[in-house]
């Protein structure tokens, strides 16, 4: 029990240092963002390092993984043909559209909301924002009522009410159909945080600029947008931004949820995420799952610090 009271007295003469270095102010913000600090060290910073780690190794999940270098990347590289093949070009096409696309809707949609009655703003923000609290139930649900394969499915009636088709329509079983259908769903739950961020924003701008700026020259409200509203909200826009290139690339349940199957047929709807969960779930092929999130996270830094770039340049000007 000695070694204990030890460790116990050096930790507290440890404590006792740093109290005595901090002053209370500092000491009382220490105390709050502790909590905060320490789960995002053990949920995100401490799991991040050993995907890292793990990507270099071929670990089953049962037996103790054994380094093999570089030969998991190159794996997806050369060998897997569905990766380059379907999955690496549906991502780029689906976060192409559905990220740039959410984000601009996010925006016009916030500045349309800020130029009405606070009242109906309020009701047409919450319908806004509520699609991408409850995707995951409705995907299940509405989406696949919708664009259900069966005669009785909404699409399908009213294109046979219509005389459009003969026969229904196998929406989400059909590799010409699921990814267009992933991308409507998509941009239909992504008024998520970034829109709420960009329409406080929009709000937060004085009002003293516009009259201003009316005074100086300006003569419609897409000028008003383009040279007060954008630059006055770009720290928003910046958020929004990167919340929608994280949503878009993350996103890898939608055409599962919608086909029902993993790999969605013939892999039409196949995305990174898809891919990580095949090889890391179905195939308990965990190092090739660790060495796809690690490339799923550098793609995601580097757009992320692109639109920082180009928003913080922007912001600037």
């Amino acid at each position: 029990m000695k070694w204990l009271t030890k460790v116990a007295s050096f930790f507290s003469h440890i404590g006792t240092a740093i109290s005595e270095w901090l002053d209370k102010k500092e000491r009382t913000t220490v105390i709050f963002l502790l909590p905060y600090v320490t789960l995002f060290l053990v949920f995100i910073v401490l799991p991040t390092i050993i995907a890292i780690l793990l990507s270099f190794t071929y670990f089953n999940g049962i037996n103790v993984p054994y380094f093999v270098g570089l030969e998991n990347y190159l794996h997806f590289l050369t060998n897997d043909d569905v990766f380059m093949q379907k999955v690496l070009p549906n991502t780029i096409v689906f976060s192409v559209i559905a990220g740039p696309g959410g984000y601009i809707l996010s925006f016009v949609l916030a500045w349309i909301l800020a130029h009405i009655q606070h009242r109906p703003r309020t009701i047409f923000a919450i319908i806004l924002y509520s699609p991408s609290l409850t995707a995951g139930v409705t995907m299940a649900v509405l989406w696949k009522v919708i664009f259900s394969g069966a005669s009785e499915g909404l699409m399908n009636t009213w294109l046979l009410n219509l005389g459009l088709i003969n026969d229904p329509v196998q929406w989400l079983q059909s590799a010409d159909y699921l990814m267009p259908i992933m991308l409507i769903v998509t941009l239909w739950s992504s008024m998520g945080v970034g829109f709420l961020a960009i329409l406080a924003g929009i709000l937060g701008v004085n009002r003293e600029l516009y009259q201003a700026a009316y005074m100086d020259g300006i003569r419609n409200k897409f000028q008003e947008m383009i040279y007060i509203t954008i630059p006055s909200v770009h720290k928003q826009m910046l958020f929004g931004a990167v919340m929608s290139i994280v949503g878009t690339f993350t996103a890898g349940s939608i055409g599962v949820s919608l086909s029902g199957s993993n790999p969605t047929p013939q892999n039409s709807g196949q995305l990174i995420l898809n891919h990580i969960e095949d090889y890391g779930v179905l195939r308990s092929e965990l190092g090739m799952a660790a060495a796809l999130s690690v490339i799923l996270l550098f793609v995601i830094y580097f757009f992320s610090w692109l639109f920082q770039r180009v928003l913080s340049k922007s912001g600037d000007q």
